[in-house]
């Protein structure tokens, strides 16, 4: 994100810098501020990119706040994950992890010098009384019967809530605005609710909890940011977020900036959605790879600098409702890996080949490059004996005419070896394929055959020493563009029911131990990950990554 020779535009990055050659702005102070009610999906990575970058790029600091005010449905699991993905992206926030629940009691203080200034009441509105007294977009709202209590009376009610004297519902803080305003969010918006639950940071000292509205930009202004980024959501906010700062003795003047949010086809991000497919067991967890979830991308085999280069690839703007294309974050996954990821051979679909003019006790050892471009990679060894596997997929008795893989009567160069040729079809009594039976040109390591051409390269594994594998092979979990743009259908009906095959392959011996999270490029077949939680139980588990054909930049050459 910090890139500034990037041609995606940054608007926002933009009116920082004029504000700092202004001199309207001296260090800048952002802040990333998730509620912990769920995991990080590639949305908010967009915002992390965008939060972090900008304060890094201009020397400022950016905090990582945590605004939990919804005790009921945050968690401490959710507080980890979310710090692992910040850190696994590479940011490191200034200071110490903040909680917007560390400014609770000035919270509350504020919400008692606003009940004396008469611009807050407490309201015995039941919560359908005052959706139906907030009125419409085309209608006026009406004020509560409550609206013009004494601030000696609201006070006494509000710190009767504060020691939990009365039921959830019963009643709540609200601020008085304008009944009337055009803005829905000010008309006299909830300033505190009643909830007796238990808080993961404060125990249970508080019975009331502030709305996210009253929170947000105060604790912006405790904490001396100067920019509050947030999406165009929030855009019909901003006057709220304004006036609370207009009316309260705040420390400091943040100013919210809107940008658009990022809407990514095939996907779904919002996190009711993804706990639901949790919560049902469509998913394996929160960081299933076929979720969007940070830590999901993670499980994958994405990279952290593929999720920046996606990020700073496609802008930051205030054009909302635009649909990024999945292929543009595939293409930025396979230019990362095409560069840095060690290769290995592994067969997916195994069909055995014996080579009959190879003896039986034949063990011959190639080396070969870890990477093609890369010295610090090492090489590899591979073994070549008697018996090997090859991929069914590149094998058929009666090929068409541009099928360049191998057919009876026909060559092949197996990858890093020999050419080799099929002399024979070996089927069981139900017709199957059983084996291959094959004759080896010992003159062709390393140079062409004599006098013929030979087109075809297929990627092949010793028999004797294949290292079994699980291969985990990963679609996108919906077929459609847009699974939840029809409100009258349910999302879960456009679930791509073949986004997970699993198969069992055979790998290269270099494949025998790896770390978790190591990524390699199967030659031939893709770009795939060693799953962390596999490995950490010691089996050799492989999620695909991404495919090696990249469709989004040949769609850019063509334009």
């Amino acid at each position: 994100m910090t890139n500034e020779s990037s041609s995606a535009p940054n608007f926002i990055r933009n009116q920082i810098r004029e504000e700092i050659e202004a001199g309207k702005v001296d260090t800048v102070v952002t802040r990333f501020p998730p509620e912990p009610n769920g995991f990080l999906h590639i949305g908010h990575a967009k915002s992390i990119c965008l939060n972090f970058g900008l304060a890094e790029q201009f020397g400022g600091d950016c905090h990582l706040r945590f605004d939990d005010t919804n005790p009921a449905k945050e968690e401490q699991a959710y507080i980890d994950a979310i710090k692992a993905d910040v850190e696994w992206l590479g940011f490191h926030w200034a200071g110490k992890v903040r909680f917007a629940s560390d400014y609770f009691d000035q919270l509350y203080a504020w919400a008692q010098h606003l009940v004396r200034e008469g611009k807050a009441y407490v309201d015995d509105l039941s919560p359908d009384e005052i959706r139906e007294y907030r009125g419409t977009l085309t209608e006026p709202g009406r004020p509560s019967p409550y609206r013009d209590r004494s601030p000696e009376e609201n006070l006494d009610l509000l710190e009767r809530m504060r020691r939990g004297e009365f039921a959830e519902g019963e009643k709540v803080l609200r601020a008085r605005i304008d009944m009337a305003s055009p803005n829905i969010n000010l008309r006299d918006p909830i300033l505190y609710r009643i909830r007796h639950a238990s808080h993961h940071q404060t125990g249970d000292k508080w019975k009331i909890y502030p709305s996210y509205d009253f929170t947000h930009g105060q604790s912006d202004a405790i904490e001396g940011v100067t920019h509050s980024v947030c999406t165009l959501e929030f855009e019909d906010h901003r006057p709220l977020y304004e006036w609370f700062l207009d009316n309260l003795p705040v420390p400091a003047r943040p100013r919210q900036i809107e940008f658009a949010r990022l809407n990514l086809n095939y996907t779904v991000t919002s996190k009711r959605k993804l706990k639901l497919l949790v919560d049902e067991g469509v998913v394996d967890g929160w960081d299933d790879p076929r979720m969007p979830t940070i830590s999901g991308m993670r499980r994958r085999g994405y990279t952290p600098a593929s999720i920046r280069k996606f990020c700073e690839m496609i802008g930051v703007t205030r054009a909302e409702g635009g649909m990024v294309d999945i292929a543009m974050l595939y293409h930025a996954i396979r230019s990362d890996l095409e560069d840095n990821a060690p290769r290995a051979m592994c067969v997916l679909k195994p069909i055995k080949v014996v080579l009959t003019n190879v003896p039986e006790d034949h063990d011959e050892v190639f080396e070969v490059a870890g990477h093609p471009a890369r010295d610090d990679m090492g090489v590899r060894r591979l073994p070549f004996t008697r018996e090997i596997w090859i991929d069914a997929d590149d094998f058929m008795e009666e090929p068409p005419k541009k099928f360049f893989r191998l057919a009876p009567g026909k060559e092949v160069r197996l990858r890093n070896a020999y050419v080799i040729r099929c002399d024979e079809v070996i089927k069981n009594a139900a017709g199957e394929i059983e084996e291959l039976r094959c004759s080896v040109d010992f003159d062709t390591l390393g140079r062409n055959p004599e006098g013929r051409k030979v087109k075809g390269v297929i990627h092949w594994v010793s028999a004797a020493h294949a290292v079994p594998v699980e291969v985990r092979l990963y679609d996108n979990l919906f077929q459609v563009e847009a699974p939840d743009r029809d409100r009258d259908v349910d999302f879960l009906e456009h679930l791509n029911r073949d986004s997970l095959t699993v198969v069992q392959g055979c790998a290269e011996p270099s494949l025998a131990e790896v770390a978790p999270e190591t990524r390699y490029q199967f030659e031939r077949v893709g770009y795939f990950c060693a799953d962390r939680h596999a490995a950490a139980e010691g089996r050799r588990v492989f999620n695909r990554i991404v495919g090696l054909k990249d469709t989004w930049a040949k769609i850019q050459k063509k334009g």
